[in-house]
């Protein structure tokens, strides 16, 4: 499984832009084979930090995703104001609650 954990810091000009484009963003790769969860959430403590954080069953599955439509969409509606955005990408195996 391929585990992404991102972060994005918005600014006042380019937060609304982000959250309108998201919509569609979320609901077309939710639909992708491979796709296991792929969610984007406000942190509670400061508006301005959006954390995406996406599961996907393999490598070749999230690569396809980076190359559809709604996401150059996604892309191309932040090119005017891009959030300083810092993502990390992981190889990782679901194991049972440990407590």
């Amino acid at each position: 499984m391929i585990v992404v954990n991102a972060i994005m810091k918005t600014n006042d000009n380019n937060f609304e832009t982000i959250k309108n484009a998201v919509k569609e963003l979320e609901i077309r790769t939710r639909e992708e084979d491979g796709c296991l969860d792929y969610a984007f959430s406000v942190e509670l403590h400061s508006d301005r930090i959006i954390r995406i954080t996406e599961l996907w069953e393999n490598l070749q599955s999230l690569k396809d995703h980076l190359k559809t439509e709604h996401v150059a969409h996604f892309v191309g509606s932040l090119s005017d104001d891009p959030p300083e955005t810092d993502a990390k990408f992981y190889e990782a195996n679901q194991i049972d609650y440990p407590g």
